[in-house]
């Protein structure tokens, strides 16, 4: 089947230095996956936390209510699980607790019909960094073009 993007975070890579990605999947209840399913989601504020327990959470992520949804509906930024191996999880907490890296989701696709999500290791950029990935950019787009003196 292949996979069907759902949504990007696409400030991503221009508010921050992506390390490491995961792919996880998402604990959902019915309703999320037939939202989703329409095309809806949004991961544009989202971000991860590791809990004590020593467990992945994907908070702040919005999936909208179900159109033909009743009573029953999911709630829309409720915190939903992420399933990680614990290696991964230890490895993803050893990181950030060193090197001060922040945990933020990139993408929501379907991978043969199950909800993914690839979350990244991340470090914040800084106002001169953005300034400096945008001109590196824009050079590179000008040397495709051939538009360059």
């Amino acid at each position: 089947m292949g996979v069907k993007i759902i949504c990007k975070n696409q400030r991503a890579g221009y508010d921050y230095f992506l390390e490491d990605k995961y792919e996880c999947g998402l604990v959902l209840v019915g309703t999320e996956v037939k939202s989703l399913r329409q095309g809806k989601g949004m991961i544009n504020e989202a971000y991860v936390v590791i809990d004590s327990k020593g467990e992945a959470w994907l908070q702040n992520a919005t999936i909208p209510h179900y159109d033909f949804g009743n009573i029953n509906n999911h709630v829309e930024t409720r915190r939903r699980k992420l399933l990680l191996k614990r290696e991964e999880v230890h490895a993803i907490e050893k990181k950030m607790a060193t090197k001060g890296f922040t945990l933020i989701p990139l993408a929501l696709y379907f991978k043969d019909s199950l909800v993914k999500c690839e979350i990244a290791l991340a470090k914040g950029k800084k106002l001169f960094d953005k300034r400096d990935t945008a001109a590196k950019k824009d050079v590179e787009r000008k040397l495709r073009k051939g538009q360059f003196e």
